[in-house]
């Protein structure tokens, strides 16, 4: 197995994990990001980005390509679909092993966000969580969304905007709970229809493929509503289950921090949506991972102290 030696070890690569890439290999450091998927993160997922100062409006991919493109310039070694295999963190060494090469850091930024909370009993190939990636297959079909967040109601107008012929949006809650603005747009859209107080019952399916779904009301009701595809946005949870022994998690399994992105394991910093906190947006990542990377470089020209 091949060993390298590095400064700085990024878990993550989504807008955290770029913009500590950035600041790291801009203080002289020598970086290394490890992603498992695509770097961009949920970024990726997202249809507009509207609320990122210097775009009035940018596609989340493309934000995201940016991003990239940037912490490749700098160069930081960037492995994409990186297959971890072991991690090992203390205050003595730092190691982790990932396509049979083993990084031994000086610190390490955990910055591995979060993923979507699954549908319960999805065993449906026709239950998806990204609508740009899966969205254009239901062009002229009926769909279902489920979440009456922002991600949902965002997702729901992309969906539409890709020519679903009708969209139903259902919410467990008794509210929906996307921006007022996002809400009153696809309110106005004439094949929507939206549901508080419902849930997912039953998907049904023949020969393999969706054909309605089966909701469940909060008066105690149900209807069925003919449907070839669900997409999902019940919110998120934080991909942490692999630091559980190493580093202290709060009751959600956020990793715990304090003000400077330090974890409890001195070296160790997180940044981004693993964290505990009130807000989760574009902003507050791109300030965690500033401030993740400062640190760590402190603690690196320290000699580790």
């Amino acid at each position: 197995m091949e060993t390298k030696q590095i400064d700085v070890l990024i878990l993550g690569g989504g807008v955290a994990g770029m913009t500590a890439a950035v600041y790291a290999a801009r203080a002289g450091l020598s970086v290394t990001l490890l992603e498992e998927n695509a770097c961009g993160g949920l970024v990726n997922w997202t249809r507009v980005v509207e609320n990122m100062p210097s775009y009035i409006s940018i596609p989340g991919m493309e934000l995201a390509e940016k991003m990239a493109e940037q912490v490749a310039a700098l160069g930081v070694e960037v492995e994409e679909a990186a297959c971890i295999d072991a991690i090992s963190l203390t205050e003595d060494a730092k190691i982790v092993e990932a396509d049979d090469v083993r990084y031994e850091a000086k610190a390490v930024i955990v910055a591995t966000g979060r993923t979507p909370v699954l549908l319960e009993g999805d065993d449906c190939d026709h239950v998806h969580y990204c609508a740009i990636c899966d969205g254009s297959t239901y062009k002229g079909k009926r769909v279902l969304v489920v979440g009456g967040g922002n991600s949902g109601f965002d997702e729901a107008l992309a969906l539409l905007d890709l020519g679903i012929s009708h969209l139903t949006l259902i919410e467990a809650q008794d509210r929906f709970f996307a921006a007022a603005t996002t809400q009153q747009a696809l309110a106005e859209r004439p094949n929507a229809t939206l549901h508080i107080s419902t849930s997912v019952q039953e998907l049904h399916q023949q020969d393999g493929r969706l054909t309605a779904v089966t909701l469940a009301h909060g008066d105690g009701s149900t209807s069925t509503v003919e449907c070839e595809g669900v997409f999902v946005f019940m919110g998120q949870k934080p991909s942490t289950e692999a630091f559980a022994e190493m580093l202290t998690l709060d009751e959600a399994g956020y990793i715990v921090t304090d003000d400077l992105m330090a974890t409890s394991v001195a070296g160790v910093f997180a940044a981004g949506d693993v964290r505990p906190k009130k807000y989760r947006q574009i902003t507050t990542a791109l300030a965690d991972g500033t401030v993740a990377a400062l640190e760590a470089e402190h603690y690196v020209r320290r000699g580790g102290k």
